[in-house]
């Protein structure tokens, strides 16, 4: 299945939308979305994950670049991850790092 990634941005608030495949050749089309959304003054960045069907080690090292990329002001919420994806970002520890919902909340992400 094709990759992508779509940035979209709403006050302070970034949505990277992910579907597809996310391994070594797609990750860089990820890496870059994260790359624009830290030129914005953001508060938080929703990677929306319900339609990523895969991520391979390169998509974790992007995650670990959004957080790095991103600061320590700004919150990154993973919403929706498949099961394969999420037992990933739990094994490596990744989850601590970030906001884990099971479903996207726009109420709940707001008032975080």
């Amino acid at each position: 299945m094709a990759f992508d990634a779509t940035l979209t941005i709403t006050n302070d608030l970034g949505t990277i939308t992910l579907v597809g495949e996310l391994d070594a050749s797609t990750a860089p089309l990820f890496q870059e979305k994260v790359k624009e959304a830290a030129t914005y003054d953001l508060k938080k960045l929703v990677l929306r994950m319900e339609e990523l069907d895969y991520m391979a080690s390169a998509g974790l090292r992007v995650l670990i670049f959004s957080k790095q990329q991103m600061g320590t002001g700004v919150t990154i919420f993973v919403v929706g991850p498949q099961e394969m994806v999420k037992d990933t970002l739990e094994k490596t520890g990744f989850h601590h790092s970030v906001v884990m919902l099971e479903q996207y909340d726009s109420e709940q992400i707001a008032n975080y």
